[in-house]
This record gives structure tokens, C-alpha cells and sequence, in this order.
């Protein structure tokens, strides 16, 4: 086994390195996309809304799978523009996480009393500025496990765009097996890369939500 992760290194650090770029880039937007998306099924606007739920309701009735496909096969013969496979990539995992995160953020929004956002309105704050100063700010808190947990998410969806050709974790995975015929040992230090990042991820999680719960005490005493 020793012998293998050796072998297999060059090819898996390689993948990694992709992998954790795609995934960070894809969540950056993922959660611009998502707040946005949010915003939108709880606006006013009935047009608004309902762009909105489209979008949500396509993206989560759909496997990633058939997504990735669409995008990086689909959108060319339809627009005649090429993508790369990092770029198709980039665009599925975004898609895709803020449909998720859309809902986390609404879900976090509506945990917030209330009574706040009327209190800021009998100060004279506006919409705008009650969600962006009063609600929004309590969301982001309320919505941390939720968030880190679907990052982790993304973060194994990635996988899923081997087949469009990704050089990720898993890609090249394949391309070391296909050289030495060694599955098993090849695919569970393949698991192994998986293991150490989303536990890395939820240590950073459980920190967060520590911190968070230890600043709301603060603050009520």
C-alpha cells in the first residue's frame, strides 16, 4: 500500500490541486448566487419569486450528473460556445450549490424574529437596510451548519465531473489505475484525500458554530 501511495502521489496531488481550486471558485459564486436567488423568493415581486423557484426547483429535481452534461456538452451545440472542463465545472458546482444554499439562506432568514425587523422599522430603517444591518447578519450565523455542511457536499460533488474530463481527485485516479491495474488501493487513498479535507472542514465548522454560540452568550449577559 506504502509502495502505491508513492506511485500514485504525483497523480493525486495533482488532482487535488484542481480539485480544492474548482470547489473554492464554485463557492465563492456559489453563495453570491445564493443569496441573490434568496433575495428573489422572498421579494415582493411575483416574477422575481418565480424565476427563483424555477431555478430551485430544476436544479434540485435534477441529478449533478445530468447537469455537468447539459453544460459542458449541451450549451456548445446549442450557443456554438466551447468550454474548457475547469469552466463547465465551475459552472455546474455553482449552479448547483446555490440552488442548495438559495434555501439555507431563506431558511436562516426567516429564523429571525420578527419583532427585529419591525423594531428597525419603527426606527425609520428602510427594506433595504433592515435586511442588510438587522436580518442578514443573524442569517449568516443561524445558516453556518447548514453552509458548511453543503460546501462539504460540493466539495465530493466534484468527483462527478471526471466524466467531462476534470482532472480532479478522481480523474486521476483513473489515469494511475489505468497504468497499474491497482483498484482498490488506488481508490481508497483516492477516499483517503476526500477524508482528510471534509474533516478538516468540519473541525473549522464546529469552531465556527463554538464561537458563534459562545458570542451570543456574551452578549445576552
Amino acid at each position: 500500500m506504502f509502495e502505491i501511495f508513492q506511485a500514485s502521489l504525483p497523480y493525486l496531488i495533482s488532482g487535488s490541486l484542481i480539485t480544492v481550486r474548482i470547489w473554492a471558485i464554485s463557492i465563492a459564486l456559489g453563495v453570491v448566487l445564493g443569496l441573490v436567488t434568496c433575495l428573489m423568493r422572498i421579494s415582493p415581486f411575483r416574477p422575481l419569486r418565480a424565476v427563483a423557484w424555477v431555478y430551485i426547483w430544476i436544479i434540485r429535481g435534477t441529478p449533478m450528473l445530468v447537469q455537468a452534461m447539459v453544460v459542458y456538452f449541451g450549451i456548445p451545440q446549442v450557443t456554438g460556445l466551447r468550454l474548457t472542463p475547469f469552466t463547465a465545472g465551475i459552472i455546474t458546482l455553482c449552479l448547483n450549490a446555490g440552488a442548495y444554499l438559495a434555501e439555507i439562506f431563506r431558511s436562516g432568514i426567516q429564523a429571525v424574529p420578527k419583532g427585529q425587523s419591525e423594531a428597525a422599522r419603527s426606527l425609520g430603517l428602510g427594506a433595504g437596510r433592515t435586511m442588510a444591518k438587522i436580518v442578514l447578519p443573524q442569517a449568516f450565523k443561524i445558516a453556518i451548519p447548514p453552509m458548511v455542511n453543503q460546501f462539504i457536499i460540493t466539495l465530493k460533488d466534484t468527483s462527478i465531473l471526471t466524466v467531462i474530463g476534470l482532472p480532479e481527485i478522481m480523474n486521476e485516479a483513473q489515469q494511475y489505475v489505468m497504468i497499474r491495474w491497482e483498484y482498490f488501493q488506488t481508490y481508497v487513498i483516492a477516499a483517503a484525500y476526500y477524508l482528510v479535507v471534509t474533516s478538516l472542514l468540519m473541525v473549522l465548522a464546529n469552531y465556527v458554530e463554538k464561537k458563534i454560540s459562545y458570542d451570543r452568550k456574551g452578549n445576552r449577559s
